[in-house]
């Protein structure tokens, strides 16, 4: 069954081209480097001198310890969900951030606790299991620390690669959040034991304006914003439609919808009240445009979760979270568009062929004809807007259709002129952003996000 939105209640595309808006991605790297780079400044300007190898190591531990410091605020206020990155800047992009600056924070945890330790034994002239102890037993608020460190150490190997493939989501999620205590519990012996924060009244001070503006953006984004939400919007289950072969519509109905301003192409973080879905949010893109009182997300079973979506009762409390994402409208930069959709990459896009203005072009790419979900949707809204689909199914004999330079060219002879939205698997997204640029695409008219971090 497929499930269609009346169109009288969206408007036309308009023609004519729309100014893309700056992204914020170029100052706010610049402001971040800028803060790793005062954090240097502070430690050389507090240095005077380096005397021996102790000295060496104690100093070399100084620096790698104030740098993990600023890092862990930086981590934590790119889980913050603000709207500014995740709608501008993109939530894949601020994803990437996010775990380099893990990658970063923990790397420079170890080398800080390492240097440290043998710089205090060399100072002491004692063993690094006297000198291990003596620190975490003896020195103040280092107990508290040593759990954060220990605690930090456990998120950093949960979200290695390999590990994220051998856990359960749910898991690797509830152990993610233990991120904020342990911040929370290392922040203190920094102010304690850092000795260029000790006695320096603006460093303490610039500190704990680094720390609590962190913490407010996230009490605000990630617990008070969305508690509003769902209090004022009530939002649940209407229907759930069954659109091919393990894919489901959900439509979803609340109040005042039009007043999260979504747009078509982004996603929410959905948590269905319901058992055995309560203790998980799932990023799931609106695959039709929101309308005031309904919004409507279409789902592929590839695990747990996403096949009981399909079971959900009409009633279910829905708990959601957004709207984010930045593959919108807004990124449009030419008046020509095609979008290239693998598999439920459809969702968004489809959205998007039904309001994105000018003349749009959809390739939608599926291993058989039954799998092409929304396919009378489709159907429908390019014979009413005077738009083209195009099908890219496997062959009888099971052979892939080709996805090179010369064919995206023929399917679309100016291809250069247009700006193109992708949506699909990673590795059909890889191949596929490289023939487009072979096709003479420009980077910056290459749209692309993906939730597969």
């Amino acid at each position: 069954m497929t499930t269609v939105y009346e169109r009288a209640t969206v408007p036309r595309p308009t023609r004519g081209r729309r100014r893309p808006r700056p992204s914020p991605a170029g100052p706010l790297l610049a402001l971040l480097w800028a803060g790793a780079a005062a954090v240097v400044a502070l430690w050389w300007t507090d240095t005077r001198s380096v005397v021996g190898l102790a000295g060496w190591l104690t100093d070399a531990g100084r620096i790698s310890g104030l740098l993990c410091g600023y890092s862990c605020a930086v981590l934590v206020a790119l889980m913050a969900r603000v709207p500014l990155l995740e709608r501008r800047i993109g939530s894949d992009r601020v994803a990437r951030w996010h775990a380099m600056a893990g990658r970063y924070t923990i790397c420079l945890l170890l080398a800080h606790v390492t240097l440290i330790l043998f710089g205090y034994a060399a100072q002491d002239g004692s063993g690094i299991v006297h000198e291990t102890l003596s620190v975490v037993f003896d020195y103040p608020d280092m107990l508290k620390a040593t759990i954060g460190t220990l605690t930090l150490f456990a998120v950093g190997i949960t979200s290695a690669r390999a590990a994220r493939r051998r856990i359960p989501h749910e898991f690797w999620y509830y152990v993610h959040l233990l991120t904020y205590v342990a911040v929370f519990l290392a922040f203190f012996h920094q102010l304690a034991l850092g000795s260029d924060l000790v006695g320096n009244s603006f460093a303490q001070a610039a500190w704990y304006v680094l720390y609590l503006g962190t913490a407010a953006l996230v009490v605000w984004f990630r617990l008070l914003v969305p508690v509003r939400l769902n209090l004022r919007h009530r939002l649940r289950v209407e229907s759930v439609h069954r659109e091919a072969p393990g894919v489901f519509s959900v439509v979803v109905r609340g109040e005042r919808l039009d007043e999260l301003n979504a747009q078509a192409g982004q996603f929410f973080r959905w948590r269905f009240l319901s058992d055995g879905m309560r203790w998980t949010s799932t990023p799931y893109s609106l695959s039709a445009p929101p309308r005031p009182d309904r919004m409507r997300i279409t789902v592929k079973a590839l695990g747990d979760h996403s096949a009981a979506v399909g079971l959900l009762r009409p009633g279910t409390r829905v708990w959601a979270e957004g709207p984010y994402g930045s593959l919108t409208a807004e990124r449009r930069t030419s008046p020509k568009a095609l979008l290239i959709a693998g598999g439920v990459g459809i969702t968004p896009l489809r959205a998007l062929f039904e309001t994105l203005p000018g003349q749009v072009t959809l390739l939608y790419r599926a291993r058989r004809a039954e799998d092409l979900a929304l396919g009378a949707e489709l159907e429908a809204i390019a014979t009413w807007r005077g738009a083209r689909v195009l099908y890219a199914v496997n062959g009888a004999d099971g052979t892939r259709p080709r996805f090179d330079a010369e064919t995206l060219r023929a399917s679309v002879p100016d291809i250069a002129a247009h700006d193109v939205y992708l949506c699909g698997p990673p590795a059909m997204a890889r191949d596929l952003y490289g023939a487009l640029r072979a096709a003479g695409v420009p980077d910056r008219r290459i749209h692309h996000e993906s939730f597969e971090l």
